[in-house]
């Protein structure tokens, strides 16, 4: 009778939840419908089947072939074809994701369709440049476009969810991190991430041609101490909501579908069990509705940062503190059940998680069609298409930033015998970049074919490698070996020798950036810097193509070397787009979104420092100022610089009024004009400062940019209109508001290089 009972209720279960399900496909499913569906199928759940929903699992095993029959593998397969799983990463194609929803759809009680996520943080197969190189733009179309494409073919395959865009300010080029963000500037950094989002979202969640974004690293992940990986981080609350916080909110603001947390500790507490940033400010202050993934077994790493004493606390901890799914660690499916049954976590706390996940499953339509994301023609004819890589190359091209051009031996004269010399040369892997996702490796266009394409028919091309960066195996998972071969040096210098110019393609192996990828030495690896000097010495008209995923320690060469180009990981259309800047077919127009030191001993540096109390300046004849004894002041090259083919110059600076209210605009004005010999675009920028406050302000705060296109001799009046809320900051009292008294505001090609006037936001009374 008792068996006879469970079947007669699972069967009520079961028409109550086909009822719904038809229900739920008659009509279309925006958030004031399906809040009540969520709310009935979490009334058919069963405390299993809802912490199933809160795991996820990485996909270890061929989900085409037979079962694991052991281990780890198999405890995730039975999982799986119980309905006990909630989502997985890493299961890419059509076939594998069809496969994987079949097996939850037809063995699980309830088939509650799955959720599959990835990595997509620079492009799915079609390669874009590396998240810090793409800032370097100062596009915000180009930004919307290329998250746009990723989320086509990634959902051609059958995916759902990205674990991007990556939004850690950073100040710390040590950070291997600091490669997938968009650098030091909470201003540019929030409205680039705001664009991916809507790239990666689109108008509609639940097209089938875009996927849910995830705000990560929340939050303050890039300043982990020292600039170490997964080290702890000791911050203010000034900094934490002036400066981190700001590009979360942007992200939020922009309709953001889910947060990760990070492995980092925040103020002693990790940040996957942090009441504070989960619960009371995402959650509570900024009510945010959907749900929050740990980072890779984070949950289970709470316990190795000394907040528990085991896994079962470590759970605990993270579940009430806010973080919805676990990542990877199976400690909700290992403990929860065990700490809901015990009364120490209320099952209601478990239910707003379900709720959070599932609310993002009726976004994407997943109950309306569990395989709306899987259609084989879109993923024969969407991913890498030749539309996407014509993309990848004009987005490339506008990611690339000249930063030292003497006596114009840029753009290339041609023809030339030009010796092209480096590790980097001919390598179609290292522009692809770390985190690609499906890329095909060495598939990107090598910087020699690209020159071979693009040259004069006549010019002369020398090759020499050189040396290496590194030897033996390369992967995102290996550690990898340096290489101090200098074998190649000679050959180097020969070609140098008999060529009228030298190119030379130098760098970072592009696994030398990301996670786990923090330096001491953010120098040229292995024996490049004596490449350099060799060449150097017996021809000094060198131009450096740099491939890198950080700011580097470039003081020799940009002290030595005449031209200098820096062009990050590009993606699949690299060696295309580095060609069309040097031969002048695309003239640059990119700016550093992340300052460049004189020395990693400077680090962390940023341009928005504060003045502190004895400021100075070089031409002090005492030593009693804030300052290196054995290095200048400030940047090698500061945030927001880089060169054109051409020059601008900025002049006129005007201000509509000299006092505003704080329902006044302020108009800024200025003339720019391009005083040099062709067409060019220039991003001018505005930057303000406020000059007493409540706390201590910046010296320069970024408030504003344009880019403008000029002709040769052209020039332009450019406005930018500063309000009360470009002021506001979060001040002394803990509220956003901008404070009465006098401010700067400074218009001009970088944050170095300005002109400035004053004005006055008066008291309101």
């Amino acid at each position: 009778m008792k068996t006879g009972s469970n079947t007669m209720r699972s069967l009520q279960f079961l028409i109550l939840f086909l009822c719904f399900v038809i229900n739920a496909c008659a009509q279309k499913l925006v958030s004031p419908n399906y809040e009540s569906k969520i709310d009935a199928l979490i009334g058919l759940m069963t405390l299993e089947e809802k912490i199933g929903q809160l795991t996820q699992i990485s996909n270890h095993f061929d989900l085409t072939g037979p079962p694991p029959q052991e281990g780890d593998d198999k405890k995730r397969y039975e999982l799986l074809s119980k309905g006990l799983i909630g989502s997985m990463l890493n299961v890419t194609s059509v076939e594998d994701t069809r496969r994987a929803q079949e097996m939850v759809l037809e063995k699980s009680r309830l088939g509650i369709p799955l959720l599959f996520g990835m990595d997509v943080i620079h492009g799915y197969r079609t390669m874009f440049p590396i998240p810090l190189g793409e800032a370097a733009s100062w596009d915000l179309e180009a930004v919307e476009l290329s998250s746009r494409i990723a989320a086509r073919e990634a959902s051609a395959s059958g995916i759902h969810w990205t674990f991007a865009p990556v939004v850690d300010i950073t100040r710390d080029a040590r950070w291997g991190r600091i490669m997938e963000g968009a650098g030091e500037d909470p201003y540019l950094g929030s409205l680039v991430a705001a664009a991916r989002v809507r790239g990666f979202q689109g108008d509609h969640l639940d097209s089938s041609y875009t996927i849910a974004a995830c705000a990560k690293h929340f939050a303050a992940y890039g300043f982990a101490e020292s600039g170490r990986d997964y080290n702890i981080v000791d911050m203010s609350e000034n900094t934490l909501y002036n400066v981190v916080l700001p590009p979360f909110k942007a992200c939020l603001d922009a309709g953001v579908a889910t947060f990760m947390s990070g492995y980092h500790e925040l103020n002693g507490i990790p940040a996957t069990a942090d009441p504070l940033l989960l619960r009371d400010i995402l959650k509570g202050e900024w009510g945010f509705e959907g749900f929050v993934v740990s980072d890779y077994n984070s949950v289970r790493e709470v316990a190795s940062h000394g907040l528990a004493s085991n896994r079962q606390e470590a759970t605990q901890r993270a579940i009430l503190a806010g973080s919805d799914m676990d990542m990877g660690s199976l400690c909700y499916s290992t403990y929860l059940g065990e700490l809901v049954e015990s009364g120490r976590v209320p099952e209601s706390v478990a239910d707003e998680a379900v709720r959070r996940v599932l609310r993002v499953k009726f976004q994407l339509g997943l109950f309306e069609d569990p395989f709306r994301y899987c259609s084989p023609e879109r993923e024969r004819t969407e991913v890498y298409s030749e539309k996407n890589r014509a993309a990848s190359l004009d987005i490339a091209r506008k990611s690339i930033v000249l930063l030292k051009n003497e006596g114009g031996l840029l753009p290339l004269k041609q023809p030339r015998r030009i010796a092209v010399i480096g590790p980097l040369v001919k390598d179609k892997d290292v522009p692809l970049g770390s985190w690609r996702a499906r890329a095909i490796d060495n598939s990107a266009v090598s910087l020699w074919e690209g020159l071979q394409k693009t040259l004069h028919k006549d010019t002369e091309l020398l090759y020499a490698e050189g040396c290496r960066i590194t030897a033996g195996k390369r992967s995102f998972r290996d550690k990898l070996t340096i290489s101090y071969d200098t074998s190649g040096f000679a050959a180097a210098r020969e070609a140098a020798r008999d060529a009228d110019l030298v190119i030379m393609a130098i760098g970072e192996d592009c696994f030398q950036s990301a996670e786990a990828r923090s330096r001491t030495d953010i120098g040229l690896p292995g024996v490049q810097q004596q490449l350099l000097e060799t060449v150097y010495a017996v021809n000094p008209n060198v131009v450096v193509v740099l491939m890198n995923g950080r700011p580097l320690d470039l003081s020799w060469m940009a002290e030595n070397v005449p031209a200098i180009v820096e062009t990050w990981f590009l993606g699949s259309e690299s060696g295309n787009a580095i060609a069309d800047v040097l031969s002048g077919k695309y003239n640059p127009s990119g700016k550093l979104p992340a300052s460049f030191p004189r020395s990693v001993g400077q680090l962390p540096i940023y341009y928005n420092h504060k003045s502190t109390g004895r400021p100075g300046n070089e031409n002090h004849n005492h030593i009693f100022w804030s300052h290196y004894i054995d290095e200048k002041q400030g940047p090698l090259w500061p945030f927001g610089y880089g060169l054109s083919y051409t020059t601008f110059e900025y002049t006129g600076l005007e201000l509509n009024k000299t006092v505003i209210s704080s329902d006044e605009q302020l108009e800024v004005k200025a003339t720019l004009e391009n005083t040099g010999k062709m067409g060019g675009h220039e991003i001018a920028q505005l930057y303000i400062c406020d000059l007493a406050g409540s706390i201590t302000r910046p010296v320069k705060e970024l408030k504003g940019f344009r880019k403008i296109w000029l002709e040769a001799g052209e020039q332009r009046e450019i406005t930018f209109i500063l309000t009360a809320e470009d002021l506001k900051f979060y001040n002394a009292a803990g509220k956003w508001e901008a404070e009465p008294g006098e401010f700067k505001v400074f218009v001009g090609g970088n944050s170095r290089e300005n002109l400035e006037a004053v004005f006055e936001l008066k008291e309101t009374r």
